[in-house]
């Protein structure tokens, strides 16, 4: 009977389940909880952050654009530069190019015959030779321009702009309206001694336009 004593005495409890031994405890998983990030919290600041981030880089790439790219003028032609450039001889007849830029480009003996150029801009460009016949040049700029020995025959040049310092010598004008078009008294003279014929488009006698005594 004491051997059965002690044996049963000396019986160790039986180990616990795994389960329980490594079930956390209800404190810790409310801290994991709260330190846990929040994939709906932060998700939408990220996305800001990346957007604004983005705004930013493409509007720096614009704003340090190549200064050439930055004068593209309209029209067809508008995908390349056309201000600033060498295109003497260039073949632009026919073409759309409302308000296209030319400013001080070298076009001698360009090609403009019957051209839609209304507001283009020639200022202080060098059209000598250059072929204007038929084209459309109303309110066209020809500040400081050379327009030397150049065809303007029949062409429709109505309220464009010119200078003291815009030169017609040589140039062909029958048929050229020059109506409201400021022109210098020694221009205007100039122009009188060689102007003749009747503007096809706008029924306009050259002469009368230029308002030739």
């Amino acid at each position: 009977m004491a051997l059965l004593n002690i044996s049963s005495c000396s019986k160790l409890p039986p180990n616990p389940p795994l389960s329980l031994l490594h079930k956390p405890h209800p404190s810790s998983l409310s801290l994991q909880t709260q330190l846990k990030p929040s994939p709906n919290l932060f998700s939408p600041i990220a996305q800001s952050v990346a957007k604004v981030g983005f705004v930013a880089l493409l509007s720096s790439s614009l704003f340090f654009v190549h200064p050439a790219l930055a004068f593209k003028g309209g029209g067809p032609y508008g995908a390349e530069v056309t201000r600033g450039q060498d295109l003497t001889g260039k073949d632009f007849s026919g073409k759309s190019l409302i308000k296209q830029d030319f400013k001080t480009s070298i076009l001698r003996q360009a090609n403009f015959k019957g051209a839609k150029l209304l507001g283009a801009s020639f200022f202080d460009a060098d059209l000598t030779g250059a072929d204007l016949s038929d084209a459309d040049l109303r309110g066209a700029d020809f500040s400081l321009a050379s327009v030397t020995k150049a065809n303007l025959s029949n062409a429709n040049l109505e309220g464009a702009t010119l200078t003291g310092n815009t030169s017609f010598k040589g140039s062909k004008i029958t048929g050229a309206d020059f109506t409201d078009v400021p022109l210098r008294d020694d221009q205007r003279e100039y122009l009188c001694t060689i102007a003749d014929g009747v503007n096809p488009t706008t029924g306009n006698a050259t002469r009368d336009t230029l308002l030739c005594n």
